[in-house]
């Protein structure tokens, strides 16, 4: 391949500490924090649990629309380029808002503009997160055999950051929204400067055609379509992020709300989670040895649909954490499950394009949850979960019952 033709975020040679690891690991926590911290601020700020539903799905919706563009521009501009542009930006936004709330604590003002930075944010970090795991695919490719090393190290990353972020946003919270934005804004320029330490080749990148990632996300479609094991596992566990969604959306209403506590609180539910699903994908990986793929996720989908249907209707905070956490780590074993199967049954040359639009999949019921959860009263709020998480084991059901007898799955 020629250099003239080679995408900057293929050529990087500085070493793999700081080149990749130190910049993925803070945007990793400054992601964390803004995903799960922004809505909290937002009932923080305003107190309406319509207008976190609502922040919940501006944070994603924007995400979802960014998600091709952001590919395209990585591959045209390079992943550091786009990496450092995206998390300066970030900054900026986070910084003005601090600015904002500082002066306007409450009002029309404050309502705007925390509304703004979830869209914001969920823009930018989307372009950051599609960089960083650009360039930590490049870095595998680079390793050959320790390809395996380089990912494990980047998947610890961020389940660290996934269990460190909410807790941290939630306590930084109860000092005021100036000091949790002002972390994550630090984060962010720490993330931009590592990123402009692998300094960028002088040779221009190659063009993406034009119109490239929406043809893209048409191939990976196809290529689903195509593989029934694939689009079996990909239908059920969409249903399951809706019911996810959902939990991750109506959060702050139903632990501050329903179960007094504090923003804290929210953060430990999700740092839990966390450090389930941690536990269970390193449990995944030794039981896939021993009993493959079709046993593994059954058993992981039976959890998480239990845990879901029981969240639903837990008594107190302490039962609930706990139950969010068991669905959680049975998520974690079925996405060890749809990893292994799509890098089985997914073909080489289209595999960067299903891998788009797997993910696309996946991640549309988040909004979908933001907006349910703005429209659903907080005293009707576990009936609404109870239906999803109903949803979500009919599906699984579904799923896995038409995955039983699939050489792809007994292999």
């Amino acid at each position: 391949m020629s250099v003239a033709v080679t995408p900057r975020h293929a050529r990087h040679t500085a070493g793999l500490m700081r080149s990749i690891y130190l910049p993925r690991t803070a945007d990793a926590l400054a992601f964390a924090m803004s995903t799960y911290g922004i809505p909290l601020l937002v009932l923080a700020t305003t107190g309406s649990a319509a207008l976190t539903g609502a922040a919940f799905a501006l944070e994603w919706i924007p995400r979802l629309t960014a998600f091709g563009w952001a590919g395209t521009m990585v591959d045209r501009r390079g992943a550091a380029v786009v990496f450092h542009l995206a998390a300066v930006g970030r900054a900026l936004a986070l910084a003005i808002g601090a600015v904002l709330l500082h002066l306007h604590p409450s009002g029309t003002v404050a309502s705007a503009t925390v509304m703004v930075l979830a869209a914001t944010t969920g823009v930018l970090t989307e372009f950051s997160y599609i960089a960083a795991e650009t360039a930590g695919a490049a870095a595998g490719r680079r390793a050959g055999a320790r390809a395996h090393r380089v990912q494990a190290v980047l998947l610890g990353i961020d389940q660290t950051a996934t269990l460190a972020g909410p807790a941290l946003a939630g306590v930084l919270l109860l000092a005021g929204p100036a000091p949790m934005l002002a972390v994550i804004t630090v984060l962010s320029l720490l993330a931009a400067l590592l990123a402009l330490r692998t300094p960028p080749s002088p040779v221009a990148p190659a063009r993406a055609p034009k119109g490239q990632s929406g043809a893209g996300l048409v191939t990976g479609w196809r290529t689903i379509r195509s593989l029934p094991a694939l689009g079996w596992l990909v239908t059920g566990l969409t249903l399951s992020s809706l019911a996810i969604g959902l939990l991750q959306a109506a959060g702050p209403v139903i632990v501050v709300q329903h179960f007094g506590q504090s923003t804290t609180a929210v953060g430990l539910v999700w740092s839990a989670a966390a450090a389930a699903t941690l536990i269970s994908v390193t449990l995944c990986r030794f039981a896939l040895d021993r009993l493959g793929l079709w046993p593994v996720g059954a058993a992981c989908a039976v959890l998480a649909s239990l845990g879901c249907l029981a969240a639903a209707r837990a008594p107190d905070y302490w039962s609930y954490l706990v139950l969010v956490a068991v669905l959680m780590a049975g998520e974690g074993g079925m996405t060890v499950v749809l990893r292994t199967l799509r890098s089985r049954l997914i073909p080489p040359e289209k595999f960067g394009s299903t891998l788009s639009a797997t993910i696309l999949i996946l991640l549309v019921p988040f909004p979908v949850a933001g907006v349910l959860t703005a429209l659903t009263p907080p005293d009707a709020m576990g009936h609404a979960i109870t239906v999803c998480a109903a949803l979500q084991a009919l599906g699984l059901f579904c799923a896995f019952a038409r995955l039983r007898t699939d050489p792809a799955l007994r292999a």
